[in-house]
């Protein structure tokens, strides 16, 4: 057990879409709080990912995700490591991956599985993911906690990614955090 370090995290956005979020439980603080965490991400150098399931139906990434967002994905499996690109696409030597986005119960938890299947260490961020009812939430958390899953919050991130108060981008990120 460590702590977290940027040089061995990636931020993996899953599925926050516009045709999806509008329907999560409440989205809009939840889309407030991702993309708080995906600005301190490209700040202290951590790459962010993000998936599309089926965006030709369900939409792209929301609009306040994308200028955070190092690279898209497309996939049409719930599990985004059964898709050919996205394991080769993921950075080399971050064994680290934080999962955030929706929905909790389905495609972040199977994605979270299939990562940890393929030898990676997947962490869910817990107030940045979520699903249309809140039982499907907690019912993924439960999950999560079955499998042994590590769970963490937004701001326990930020601060392990820092590590100090010297580090010459606290406070911009600090100004995230408040």
């Amino acid at each position: 057990m460590s702590v977290l370090s940027a040089h061995q995290s990636t931020l993996l956005v899953v599925d926050m879409q516009t045709g999806l979020l509008p329907a999560i439980h409440d989205s809009d603080a939840l889309l407030h709080r991702a993309g708080r965490l995906a600005q301190a991400a490209r700040l202290c150098k951590v790459p962010v990912i993000a998936t599309e399931h089926w965006a030709q139906k369900i939409g792209p990434t929301h609009p306040e995700l994308v200028a955070h967002i190092d690279q898209v994905l497309h996939k049409t499996h719930f599990d985004a490591t059964r898709e050919p690109d996205f394991l080769p696409s993921l950075p080399k030597q971050r064994p680290k991956v934080l999962l955030i986005g929706t929905e909790a119960h389905v495609c972040v938890l199977q994605t979270g599985l299939g990562l940890k299947r393929q030898g990676y260490e997947p962490i869910l961020v817990t107030d940045c993911a979520g699903s249309r009812k809140p039982s499907d939430w907690l019912a993924a958390q439960a999950r999560w906690d079955h499998y042994g899953l590590e769970r963490i919050t937004a701001e326990m991130a930020m601060f392990e990614w820092l590590d100090t108060p010297a580090n010459p981008v606290f406070k911009a990120v600090l100004t995230l955090v408040k």
